[in-house]
Parts: structure tokens; sequence; C-alpha cells
């Protein structure tokens, strides 16, 4: 709970009152890897902190095949903000690739910690951005850049997932098969 709160007041200042109200609309949930966070064709339930463990947003292309184009991992929000803020079904999964920890926020105490902490809107507009703005960063690679360099960038920015996340999913967000990703590391060795 503590580095939920630790992340928010980065975004402003809360008093302990609003903490404690936040905190108490807070739940734990915990879900086993493949289990989703939210699926596409529903309405996604939650907005998520994470504690421990990894998500992968992904997509089914026309082709039918499975597409990661992002990663979350420990203290970050997780969540298909703009589905979940309209309730409306969603159209990407989100998906543990570990077994996770988090805490949660329903609809509808999120929607009374807006209505109550004053400035909260701010707040959460600043959380939001953040988010999205990494999310850009984090994005797949541009097509333009070949699989080794793209790999390269992937291991510089996210060097602590390499070993957590399954080389089928860092193949498909690097847009490349399995097997020039593994040409590619054994190139590079």
């Amino acid at each position: 709970m503590e580095k939920l709160i630790e992340y928010i007041l980065h975004f402003g200042n809360l008093n302990q009152q609003q903490i404690d109200f936040i905190k108490s609309k807070a739940t734990e949930l915990e879900l086993k890897k493949d289990d989703y966070f939210s699926e596409a064709g529903k309405i996604p339930k939650y907005i998520g902190f994470v504690l421990e463990g990894v998500f992968r947003f992904c997509y089914y292309n026309n082709k039918g095949e499975e597409i990661t184009y992002y990663f979350i991992s420990e203290n970050s929000f997780v969540s298909d903000q703009q589905k979940f803020d309209a309730q409306a079904a969603a159209t990407d999964y989100i998906q543990a690739v570990t077994d996770c920890k988090m805490l949660v926020f329903s609809k509808k105490d999120w929607d009374e910690i807006l209505n109550t902490i004053l400035d909260w809107d701010k707040i959460a507009a600043k959380i939001t951005h953040k988010c999205l703005t990494e999310a850009m960063d984090r994005r797949s690679p541009l097509v333009s850049e070949d699989g080794t360099t793209r790999y390269l960038s992937f291991l510089e920015k996210y060097p602590m997932l390499i070993n957590r996340v399954p080389l089928s999913f860092v193949a498909s967000y690097l847009g490349v098969t399995q097997q020039s990703l593994s040409r590619i590391r054994k190139n590079i060795r």
C-alpha cells in the first residue's frame, strides 16, 4: 500500500485523511500467470497498481496472430483507461505474464475518490499523462529498425524484463519470429 501512496504523492499533495480514504478504496488482487486483467469484448472492471509481476498488452491482428505491444511491471498503474472511464468494451487484452499482486480500484471506488478528494482529477490526469508517455516510449519500435537493433534497444530499456517474459512475447513485441529472435540472441553472445 505504501508503494501506491508514494507513487501518487509524486503527482500532488494529499493530507492523511485523503491518503486513508484512498487506502480504504483499494482492494488487493492476485492474478496467476496467464490470467487476464482485462479482456477484449468485456468492460474493464478495475484500474490497478502493480505491486509484483509483469503484464502485457496484446491484441489479435486480422490474420488471427497475437501481437504484444506493451509491457508493464511493478510500481506502475495498469488499465485500459479510456474503456474503463467510458465503461465500454475493451478491444485489447491485458494479461499477467507472471504471477501478479496488485491493488485495484473498481469504477465505483475510483469515482468516489474523484468526487471526494479535491484536485484528484488533476493528480489522476498527471498519472495518466505519465503512463501514456511511458506507453508511447515502451511501444514496440518502428519496423524501420532491424531486429538486432530493436532487441538491443529492448535490452537497454527493459533489462529487468528479459528473464521474466517468455521469448515468444518478446519476439511479438519486436515484430520478429521466435526463430529470428533466437538467431539474434545467438549472434549477440
